[in-house]
C-alpha cells in the first residue's frame, strides 16, 4: 500500500469552500495498475468490492484505488438503450450513478471508498470531488471548471466546453463507490460510438490535448496523491 496514515482535518463536504474538524486518516492509496498493466474492469470491481467491505466495517482506512482499465464500456442505472455502442460492442452494466462511458489505455480512474460523516451529502461529495480534480489538473497549468447541471470536470476551449474527467458514484454502508475517469493521454476514438454519460451536445477531450504536451495517467495519479494528502489540512 502507498501512502500514509496521519491525523488531518476533514473537508466539510457541505461546501467545499470550508472545511470542519474530524477525526481523518489520510487515505490509503492502492496502485491497481497502470500502463502496461491495464486491469480487467471485473478483476478491479472484485477488489474494490473486497475494499469497500473492509472500509464500510471500520477495520481499514479510507482507501483511494487508482489504475488504468483495459477497454471497456461501462452503464450506470440510468442508460438509455439509444446511449450504447452503436456497433454492439458488449456493454458492463454497473450499480453506479450516471450513464454509460468509457474506460482504458490512457485514461486514469480512481474510486475512493471512503466513509462519509453524517449527514450524508451525496452532492457534496461529488462537488468535493469534482474540486479535487480541478485543483489537481491546475498542477498541470490548466484552468478547469464545472457546468451546472452537469457533474465532472470541464475546460473551456474555442468551440466550446468539453468534459475532461467523469464522475460517478455509490453509497453503500456510508461508504463511496466508484469513483472518477480523467482523460490524460488516451484515444478518443470509443467516444464516437457512444452518448457519453448522456450528453449529446458537448464533446469529450483530453489533458493532453488541452494543453499540447503529454500527460500520463501516471503523471495525474502522482499529483492527485499529493492532493488527497493535503486538501484536508486547509484550516477554516
Amino acid at each position: 500500500m502507498l501512502g500514509q496514515i496521519v491525523s488531518v482535518r476533514r473537508v466539510c463536504l457541505k461546501n467545499v469552500e470550508r472545511y470542519k474538524t474530524y477525526n481523518y486518516l489520510v487515505p490509503e492509496f492502492t496502485i491497481a495498475g497502470l500502463n502496461p498493466h491495464f486491469v480487467d474492469y471485473n478483476e478491479a470491481w472484485k477488489l474494490q468490492r473486497s475494499i469497500h467491505s473492509e472500509v464500510a466495517a471500520r477495520v481499514r482506512p479510507d482507501t483511494v484505488i487508482l489504475l488504468e482499465h483495459s477497454s471497456v464500456f461501462t452503464a450506470g442505472k440510468r442508460t438509455e438503450d439509444s446511449e450504447r455502442p452503436t456497433d454492439g460492442t458488449p456493454v458492463v452494466d454497473v450499480d453506479r450513478g450516471g450513464k454509460i462511458t468509457w474506460h482504458g489505455p490512457g485514461q486514469l480512474v480512481g474510486y475512493p471508498i471512503m466513509v462519509l460523516p453524517d449527514p450524508i451529502d451525496v452532492v457534496g461529495y461529488v462537488r468535493w470531488l469534482e474540486q479535487v480534480l480541478i485543483d489537481s489538473i491546475a498542477e498541470f497549468g490548466l484552468v478547469t471548471e464545472r457546468v451546472a447541471g452537469r457533474s465532472g470536470v470541464w475546460a473551456k476551449t474555442e468551440t466550446g466546453l468539453e468534459k475532461v474527467a467523469a464522475i460517478g458514484i455509490r453509497v453503500s454502508e456510508h461508504t463511496t463507490m466508484h469513483g472518477f475517469a480523467l482523460n490524460c493521454n488516451n484515444s478518443l476514438d470509443p467516444y464516437d460510438t457512444i452518448v457519453a454519460c448522456g450528453i449529446r451536445d458537448a464533446k469529450t477531450t483530453t489533458l493532453t490535448k488541452l494543453l499540447g504536451k503529454t500527460v500520463t495517467p501516471a503523471m495525474a495519479a502522482e499529483v492527485i496523491q499529493k492532493k488527497l494528502t493535503t486538501i484536508g489540512k486547509v484550516a477554516a
